[in-house]
Protein backbone atom coordinates (compact mmCIF):
# COMPACT_ATOMS: atom_id res chain seq x y z
CA UNK A 1 0.00 0.00 0.00
CA UNK A 2 1.38 3.58 -0.85
CA UNK A 3 2.36 5.78 1.84
CA UNK A 4 -0.79 8.03 2.78
CA UNK A 5 -0.45 11.81 1.38
CA UNK A 6 -1.61 14.54 3.72
CA UNK A 7 -2.75 17.22 1.03
CA UNK A 8 -4.24 21.03 1.37
CA UNK A 9 -6.59 19.77 -1.08
CA UNK A 10 -10.48 18.09 -0.49
CA UNK A 11 -9.92 14.28 -0.22
CA UNK A 12 -12.32 13.78 -2.95
CA UNK A 13 -9.93 15.92 -5.24
CA UNK A 14 -6.86 14.21 -3.90
CA UNK A 15 -9.10 10.86 -4.37
CA UNK A 16 -9.87 11.78 -7.95
CA UNK A 17 -6.16 12.99 -8.88
CA UNK A 18 -4.47 9.96 -7.31
CA UNK A 19 -7.24 8.04 -9.44
CA UNK A 20 -5.88 9.35 -12.60
CA UNK A 21 -7.20 8.26 -15.74
CA UNK A 22 -8.31 4.94 -14.09
CA UNK A 23 -11.89 3.61 -13.59
CA UNK A 24 -13.44 2.80 -10.38
CA UNK A 25 -15.19 -0.79 -11.89
CA UNK A 26 -18.03 -2.20 -9.43
CA UNK A 27 -18.49 -6.29 -9.23
CA UNK A 28 -20.41 -8.21 -8.02
CA UNK A 29 -23.59 -10.43 -7.76
CA UNK A 30 -26.93 -9.27 -9.37
CA UNK A 31 -28.31 -7.69 -6.49
CA UNK A 32 -25.38 -6.54 -5.13
CA UNK A 33 -26.08 -2.78 -5.63
CA UNK A 34 -23.36 -2.46 -8.27
CA UNK A 35 -25.73 0.57 -10.11
CA UNK A 36 -27.75 1.98 -7.04
CA UNK A 37 -24.25 2.20 -5.24
CA UNK A 38 -22.34 3.07 -8.09
CA UNK A 39 -24.55 6.17 -8.80
CA UNK A 40 -24.26 7.47 -5.80
CA UNK A 41 -20.28 7.47 -5.68
CA UNK A 42 -20.21 8.93 -8.96
CA UNK A 43 -21.92 11.64 -7.44
CA UNK A 44 -20.12 11.80 -4.72
CA UNK A 45 -16.55 11.96 -6.13
CA UNK A 46 -17.78 13.98 -9.30
CA UNK A 47 -17.06 11.85 -12.09
CA UNK A 48 -18.98 10.15 -14.40
CA UNK A 49 -21.16 6.94 -13.94
CA UNK A 50 -21.24 4.11 -16.40
CA UNK A 51 -23.22 1.10 -16.46
CA UNK A 52 -21.72 -1.38 -18.84
CA UNK A 53 -25.67 -3.51 -18.83
CA UNK A 54 -26.97 0.05 -20.40
CA UNK A 55 -24.05 0.20 -22.70
CA UNK A 56 -24.41 -3.40 -24.01
CA UNK A 57 -28.01 -2.44 -24.54
CA UNK A 58 -27.39 0.16 -26.68
CA UNK A 59 -24.48 -1.20 -28.70
CA UNK A 60 -26.95 -4.12 -29.75
CA UNK A 61 -29.86 -2.34 -29.97
CA UNK A 62 -31.30 -4.85 -27.85
CA UNK A 63 -32.39 -5.71 -24.19
CA UNK A 64 -29.95 -8.37 -22.31
CA UNK A 65 -32.80 -10.71 -21.94
CA UNK A 66 -33.48 -10.89 -25.83
CA UNK A 67 -29.56 -11.31 -26.42
CA UNK A 68 -29.39 -14.07 -24.24
CA UNK A 69 -32.74 -15.04 -26.35
CA UNK A 70 -31.61 -14.72 -29.68
CA UNK A 71 -28.28 -15.19 -29.67
CA UNK A 72 -27.10 -17.07 -26.44
CA UNK A 73 -25.00 -16.61 -23.46
CA UNK A 74 -21.67 -16.83 -25.29
CA UNK A 75 -22.33 -13.90 -27.52
CA UNK A 76 -23.35 -12.06 -24.72
CA UNK A 77 -20.26 -12.40 -22.83
CA UNK A 78 -18.26 -11.61 -26.32
CA UNK A 79 -20.04 -8.61 -26.56
CA UNK A 80 -19.71 -8.10 -22.65
CA UNK A 81 -15.76 -8.08 -22.98
CA UNK A 82 -15.68 -5.97 -26.02
CA UNK A 83 -18.03 -3.15 -24.20
CA UNK A 84 -16.03 -2.81 -21.04
CA UNK A 85 -12.76 -2.87 -22.81
CA UNK A 86 -13.59 0.48 -24.49
CA UNK A 87 -15.35 2.04 -21.20
CA UNK A 88 -12.48 1.74 -19.69
CA UNK A 89 -10.45 3.69 -22.15
CA UNK A 90 -12.73 6.88 -20.90
CA UNK A 91 -11.72 7.03 -16.86
CA UNK A 92 -12.09 8.25 -14.33
CA UNK A 93 -15.39 7.36 -13.67
CA UNK A 94 -17.07 4.21 -11.84
CA UNK A 95 -18.12 1.68 -13.98
CA UNK A 96 -20.76 -1.02 -12.72
CA UNK A 97 -19.98 -4.09 -14.36
CA UNK A 98 -22.79 -7.52 -14.83
CA UNK A 99 -22.70 -10.31 -12.62
CA UNK A 100 -20.19 -12.45 -15.04
CA UNK A 101 -18.20 -9.76 -16.65
CA UNK A 102 -15.55 -10.00 -13.82
CA UNK A 103 -14.97 -14.05 -14.52
CA UNK A 104 -13.43 -13.67 -17.80
CA UNK A 105 -9.91 -13.35 -17.35
CA UNK A 106 -9.48 -11.39 -20.24
CA UNK A 107 -11.77 -8.82 -18.61
CA UNK A 108 -9.93 -9.00 -15.20
CA UNK A 109 -6.62 -8.20 -17.08
CA UNK A 110 -8.22 -4.95 -18.81
CA UNK A 111 -9.38 -4.21 -15.32
CA UNK A 112 -6.33 -4.34 -13.79
CA UNK A 113 -4.75 -2.54 -16.36
CA UNK A 114 -7.01 0.75 -16.11
CA UNK A 115 -9.11 0.55 -13.32
CA UNK A 116 -9.77 -0.22 -9.78
CA UNK A 117 -11.67 -3.32 -8.85
CA UNK A 118 -14.38 -3.55 -6.41
CA UNK A 119 -16.02 -6.67 -4.97
CA UNK A 120 -19.63 -5.72 -3.36
CA UNK A 121 -19.74 -8.57 -1.65
CA UNK A 122 -23.76 -9.73 -0.42
CA UNK A 123 -25.00 -12.32 1.10
CA UNK A 124 -27.53 -15.00 -0.32
CA UNK A 125 -30.52 -13.92 1.76
CA UNK A 126 -29.83 -9.76 0.63
CA UNK A 127 -29.65 -10.80 -2.92
CA UNK A 128 -32.56 -13.05 -3.15
CA UNK A 129 -34.68 -10.42 -1.38
CA UNK A 130 -33.53 -7.41 -4.00
CA UNK A 131 -33.19 -9.80 -7.14
CA UNK A 132 -36.91 -10.87 -6.47
CA UNK A 133 -38.19 -7.61 -7.73
CA UNK A 134 -36.93 -7.40 -10.69
CA UNK A 135 -38.07 -10.13 -13.59
CA UNK A 136 -35.34 -9.53 -16.30
CA UNK A 137 -32.55 -11.73 -14.71
CA UNK A 138 -31.62 -14.25 -18.01
CA UNK A 139 -29.68 -16.08 -15.64
CA UNK A 140 -32.35 -16.69 -12.96
CA UNK A 141 -35.14 -17.71 -15.45
CA UNK A 142 -35.21 -21.59 -13.99
CA UNK A 143 -37.26 -23.95 -11.64
CA UNK A 144 -34.98 -23.09 -8.39
CA UNK A 145 -33.76 -19.40 -9.06
CA UNK A 146 -32.59 -19.48 -5.18
CA UNK A 147 -30.25 -22.62 -5.63
CA UNK A 148 -29.31 -20.86 -9.24
CA UNK A 149 -28.00 -17.83 -7.52
CA UNK A 150 -25.98 -20.56 -4.89
CA UNK A 151 -24.51 -21.89 -7.39
CA UNK A 152 -23.86 -18.89 -8.97
CA UNK A 153 -22.29 -17.51 -6.25
CA UNK A 154 -20.20 -21.25 -5.50
CA UNK A 155 -18.63 -20.45 -8.57
CA UNK A 156 -18.02 -16.84 -8.75
CA UNK A 157 -17.37 -15.54 -5.42
CA UNK A 158 -13.56 -17.11 -5.56
CA UNK A 159 -13.01 -15.18 -8.30
CA UNK A 160 -15.09 -11.49 -7.39
CA UNK A 161 -12.41 -12.20 -4.08
CA UNK A 162 -8.99 -11.27 -6.53
CA UNK A 163 -10.58 -7.86 -6.45
CA UNK A 164 -8.44 -5.04 -5.16
CA UNK A 165 -11.17 -4.08 -2.66
CA UNK A 166 -13.67 -6.07 -0.85
CA UNK A 167 -16.85 -4.07 0.81
CA UNK A 168 -19.68 -5.65 2.46
CA UNK A 169 -23.14 -5.49 1.05
CA UNK A 170 -26.19 -5.33 3.15
CA UNK A 171 -29.14 -3.38 4.15
CA UNK A 172 -27.69 0.07 5.31
CA UNK A 173 -28.38 2.99 3.75
CA UNK A 174 -26.63 3.27 0.46
CA UNK A 175 -24.69 6.36 1.50
CA UNK A 176 -22.91 4.06 4.32
CA UNK A 177 -21.65 1.85 1.64
CA UNK A 178 -20.48 4.86 -0.27
CA UNK A 179 -18.45 5.95 3.09
CA UNK A 180 -16.90 2.72 3.32
CA UNK A 181 -16.07 2.86 -0.15
CA UNK A 182 -14.28 6.13 -0.17
CA UNK A 183 -12.41 5.21 2.79
CA UNK A 184 -11.03 1.83 1.52
CA UNK A 185 -10.42 3.76 -2.07
CA UNK A 186 -8.37 6.57 -0.05
CA UNK A 187 -6.26 3.71 1.96
CA UNK A 188 -5.53 1.56 -1.67
CA UNK A 189 -4.22 4.84 -3.29
CA UNK A 190 -2.68 6.51 -0.20
CA UNK A 191 -4.49 9.12 -0.13
CA UNK A 192 -6.30 10.97 3.79
CA UNK A 193 -9.25 9.38 4.18
CA UNK A 194 -11.97 11.78 5.47
CA UNK A 195 -12.54 12.13 9.11
CA UNK A 196 -16.05 10.95 9.04
CA UNK A 197 -15.94 7.84 6.56
CA UNK A 198 -16.06 4.81 8.50
CA UNK A 199 -13.01 1.96 7.66
CA UNK A 200 -13.86 -0.19 5.26
CA UNK A 201 -14.30 -4.43 5.10
CA UNK A 202 -11.50 -5.08 3.50
CA UNK A 203 -8.39 -2.89 0.98
CA UNK A 204 -5.93 -4.96 0.49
Amino acid sequence: MPDMVTTDVSPKTALVAALGRRSIVLVGMMGAGKSSVGRRLAVRLDIPFVDADTQIEEAAHMTIPDIFERFGEGEFRALERRVIARRLDHGPQVLATGGGAFINPDTRTAISRNGISLWLNADLDVLLRRVKRRSDRPLLKTDDPGETLRRLMEERYPVYAEADIIIHSRDVPHDKIVDEIVASLCGHLGVTAPARAPQAERSP
